[in-house]
């Protein structure tokens, strides 16, 4: 029997395609999608990538205090933070992200209220400076 141009194999060169385009799209968005508050961090050369798993604890240029993305009254903090830290795993890191513009007064004073909730691993997050 002759064979009438049939071609019996498959054809990947468009899913390959699609699949190098999806890539670059995770690459380019992937560092827009971490979760928190929009704050601007001072920056630092002495800074580490955050990006093992923990609680985020947020204080924008307003002063206001956020535990992930949820705003936490200031007289509650120390009670909501220590019920978050009951459902963790025990040593979990708590990264703080303030922004550049909020007193350092204030700052310690909610690194007092984290370590009284019980918080032992605290990390400060900042920016690594443009080259």
């Amino acid at each position: 029997m002759k064979n009438k141009g049939l071609i019996s194999e498959i054809n990947i060169t468009s899913l390959a395609d699609v699949s190098i385009t999806l890539l670059v799209i995770f690459i380019i968005t992937a560092p827009m999608m971490t979760p928190g508050i929009d704050v601007a961090l001072p920056r630092t050369d002495a800074s580490l990538p955050h990006d093992e798993e923990g609680i985020t604890v947020s204080i924008n240029k307003g002063g206001e205090v956020f535990i992930e993305n949820d705003k936490v009254d200031i007289n509650n903090f120390e009670k909501q933070l220590e019920t978050i830290l009951r459902k963790k795993p025990p040593g979990i890191i708590v990264y703080l992200r303030a922004d550049k513009e909020v007193d350092y007064g204030y700052v310690v004073e909610i690194i007092g209220r984290m370590r009284k909730s019980g918080v032992k691993e605290l990390g400060l997050v900042a920016e690594i400076p443009y080259e």
